[in-house]
């Protein structure tokens, strides 16, 4: 694999659970704030598959 792909590829788990902490604040607050609930709720969704992601990525 291309050096520029081999960074690409090392960084995506990264910025992954960056996306990851911001979707757990993101629903976390919607659903505190009881503005859309379903909406907090598919945030807190998406975020455990985005972990769920990075594990895989990293065995």
């Amino acid at each position: 694999m291309p050096a520029a792909l081999t960074s690409i590829a090392n960084a995506a788990p990264a910025i992954a659970m960056l996306g990851c902490f911001a979707c757990l604040i993101g629903g976390g607050a919607m659903i505190a704030r009881r503005r859309d609930t379903k909406k907090g709720v598919l945030l807190l969704v998406m975020a455990a598959v985005l972990l769920g992601n990075v594990v895989i990525w990293t065995l």
